[in-house]
């Protein structure tokens, strides 16, 4: 293991001017997701089907801290194994896959949350991307339809939490927008516009009231459900209202450019750069391009780092690059490639053991201090989904 590592940071620091060079790096990747593979379905030999218990994190003491369908994290883990079928055509995993997701279903009809989107889409839409089963086609509508009640068309954005409402009368976060590609696909599913008008309309308002003038992201932006207009913006989850929230900067890049993949909207398209270029180019961001808890976190260079956010925006910056000119998509390619990097080191990457996690180091919600520097199922699912993606641009 140790030695793979080695050869896996050494290639990937190599230049990938050549076709040889993108070659050899696909390669390695595939070593990377057939190493995951083989780690996640050992652990299977001990962690068995649950619907009450989705792996969603470790304790500080190394305990599973494991979740009922209803939990926001729960689609990440059949997620992942689905993505890990994909790549292997493992039939172990494709039953660990359809079992896992099939516990999720009842969650097509949960209005109270925006978190439908994750939950469903991460499991049965890998599910039916990969499948064409039209069970799990039935479940990814009904889910949209579920999702779009939450829409409010004053305000031109799908409510997030119904929590807090003392403080906040319609609270939109940045996270929704990873809610949204669900909503395009069920446009396609059915061709009924309803649900991408919701989606594209969702992306505009957050695109003018989420962002600063650098093209940071605040966390969260409260709307006026009479007037519709923007009540507050604060940082839930990050260090305070003005800081940059490192995965709620990840998800803004995730979401514009899926938005731009789905609509072909060059505003959404230009904002994925912003947000690209906002993180790339921060003065705090790391040598190894792992970024900490939130860019302006106090105690930098002794903060936490979070290594969810550095999938996701690997993950987002691969596809990314696909979209721009040549010199952009070298720069967003390197840094994707250096993330990597990082993520296979032993700093970051978690041995073997009893539960089907890959990383470690992620943190859920420092300022609550919730899962801060332990493994996090939603860092893995976007890492094995980033080291697809690079495989998949060589091809």
């Amino acid at each position: 293991m140790e030695k793979y590592l080695i050869v896996f940071a050494f290639v990937l620091c190599l230049s990938c001017n050549s076709k040889s060079d993108e070659k050899e790096m696909a390669s390695v990747y595939q070593k990377e997701l057939s190493n995951i593979s083989n780690q996640v379905k050992s652990s299977l030999e001990h962690f068995k089907p649950d619907s009450l218990k989705f792996p969603r994190s470790l304790t500080q003491k190394g305990e599973l801290h494991g979740v009922p369908s209803k939990d926001w994290t729960s689609g990440f883990f059949p997620g992942m194994l689905w993505y890990l079928y994909e790549y292997t055509d493992d039939k172990e995993l494709l039953d660990q896959a359809r079992t896992w997701t099939a516990f999720i279903e009842k969650e097509k009809n949960d209005s109270l949350t925006h978190d439908v989107g994750f939950k469903v889409y991460c499991s049965f839409g890998n599910g039916l991307r990969i499948t064409k089963d039209s069970l799990y086609k039935d479940v990814v509508v009904q889910a949209s339809k579920t999702l779009i009640t939450r829409y409010d068309p004053k305000v031109k954005c799908i409510r997030s939490w119904d929590w807090n409402r003392d403080v906040w009368q319609y609270p939109v976060i940045i996270d929704n927008m990873m809610n949204l590609e669900m909503l395009f696909e069920a446009t396609k599913l059915t061709s009924d516009s309803i649900y991408y008008n919701v989606a594209k309309n969702h992306a505009l308002a957050t695109m003018k009231n989420h962002f600063r003038d650098d093209f940071s992201s605040y966390h969260v932006v409260d709307y006026d459900t009479i007037s519709g207009k923007v009540r507050a913006k604060v940082t839930h989850q990050g260090y305070s209202d003005d800081s940059a929230w490192s995965r709620g900067q990840g998800w803004a890049l995730y979401g514009y450019t899926m938005c731009y993949r789905e609509t072909h909207d060059q505003q959404f398209l230009e904002q994925a750069k912003h947000v690209a270029d906002f993180i790339i180019n921060h003065s705090n961001l790391p040598e190894d391009y792992v970024p900490y808890w939130d860019f302006d976190a106090p105690d930098i260079p002794n903060a936490k780092r979070d290594v969810s956010a550095a999938a996701v925006i690997a993950s987002a910056l691969l596809e990314l690059s696909i979209y721009c000119n040549d010199n952009q998509k070298a720069e967003y390619l390197k840094v994707a490639k250096n993330i990597l990097n990082s993520l296979a080191s032993n700093k970051y990457r978690k041995e073997a053991s009893q539960y089907p996690f890959v990383l470690k180091e992620s943190v859920g919600s420092e300022p609550h201090d919730m899962e801060v520097g332990v493994p996090i199922i939603y860092a893995d699912y976007y890492y094995v989904e980033a080291l697809l993606r690079a495989i998949n641009l060589e091809k």
